[in-house]
């Protein structure tokens, strides 16, 4: 597809759309944004559905905190859908013809804005859970104490108005989004970047963005070590830890899926601010933001999928499939104590074990 400038009016994307290069199967395009889209509204649907049924069973505080936090991750994704996924097909649906349907630039501002808040919030959030996470297990007493449902409204509120203030700094110093290569999308101005201040809003978004993902990463490690060091020296208490490993297996995989779909992206925005200029092709840069689509798709199977329901349900299918002593080989760790306090169990409840108490007595009558 060709685009011919020179006879329409100036306006703010012609700088743009003119040396635009890159270009992208208009129809396959709009067929995958539309199926993205309703998946992504189907998955963040039934993600929410399911985490307020478990927020009404669970009104425990170290599990009210967490599914609250999910559930504000869970419906950042689904606003993004909504609205990202409604303005890509609009483009794509017009032939992405910037010039005619927005001279005044006004939607695309409104897009990177979008694109900046429903990129960083998400990752905000998990990195916010995973902290959420690790002070329930190394500090339960300050958790159980200060982690009120009103503290945790606090934080998603604070969470989601620092977003808000990172995607409108370009607006506030007066710098407008820009339509980018593929001109399906619009974002910080990433070709031939002249001052420092547009270095500044890519390598501002890249480093929160990899800042959350190192949080996370770091609270998740230091979870694990305190459960696996109780596990070992303590024995009680294992449904309150059953509790801490469900929600705990879940930060974990929301921390994988974050990091596997928003590292290429946000290297290359990092790489793109470092060096002044992008040194990619569009094609790679489009597919890194397609990558960072796909993790607003799949945290909410996060919640669908690791629940200690459907755990148990696998765990029952793999038994089957794979035989009871492989799978009792595997958790062997696990049912390990539970044999060991039946035995002191039945040891101090057998007849052996009365006689022998009871011989010491006689002694002492004599």
């Amino acid at each position: 597809m060709s685009m011919n400038t020179s006879k329409q009016p100036p306006s703010p994307a012609a700088g743009v759309l003119s040396n635009s290069t890159c270009q992208t199967e208009n129809r396959l395009s709009v067929f995958f944004s539309v199926i993205f889209m309703t998946v992504g509204i189907i998955s963040n649907s039934l993600a929410i559905a399911i985490l307020m049924k478990a927020y009404q069973r669970f009104r425990q505080k170290s599990k009210a905190s967490f599914l609250l936090f999910a559930s504000g991750l869970v419906i950042t994704d689904l606003f993004g859908h909504l609205i990202n996924g409604a303005i890509a097909v609009f483009v794509y649906a017009s032939n992405m013809d910037w010039i005619r349907f927005d001279k005044s630039n006004v939607l695309c501002s409104i897009f990177g804005m979008c694109m900046v808040f429903f990129g960083l919030c998400p990752l905000f959030l998990g990195s916010v859970m995973a902290v959420e996470r690790c002070i329930g297990v190394t500090r339960p007493i300050f958790h159980s104490t200060k982690m009120t449902s009103k503290h945790v409204k606090m934080m998603l509120t604070g969470v989601c108005l620092f977003a808000i203030f990172i995607a409108m700094l370009p607006i506030l110093g007066l710098r407008a989004y820009e339509i980018q290569a593929t001109r399906t999308w619009c974002f910080y101005k990433t070709e031939h970047i002249q001052d420092w201040e547009d270095r500044f809003y890519i390598l501002l978004f890249s480093c929160l963005g990899l800042l959350s993902l190192g949080t996370s990463f770091l609270c998740n490690a230091i979870t694990g070590i305190t459960l696996l060091r109780v596990k070992f020296q303590n024995q009680q208490h294992r449904q309150g830890r059953s509790h801490h490993l469900e929600m705990i297996v879940q930060v974990l995989a929301i921390m994988c899926v974050s990091c596997i779909c928003w590292s290429p992206f946000l290297v290359t925005m990092a790489s793109i601010g470092i060096n002044g200029d992008s040194l990619e092709t569009c094609k790679r840069i489009l597919f890194a933001l397609r990558m960072a689509t796909w993790n607003q798709i799949l945290d909410p199977w996060v919640y669908i999928l690791l629940r200690r329901a459907v755990l148990k349900n696998l765990y029952k299918v793999a038994r089957r499939c794979c035989g009871v002593r492989a799978i009792i080989r595997l958790h062997a760790w696990e049912l390990s104590s539970i044999k060991n306090s039946l035995k002191v169990a039945a040891i101090s409840e057998s007849p052996s074990a009365e006689k022998t108490s009871s011989q010491p007595a006689a002694f002492t009558g004599q």
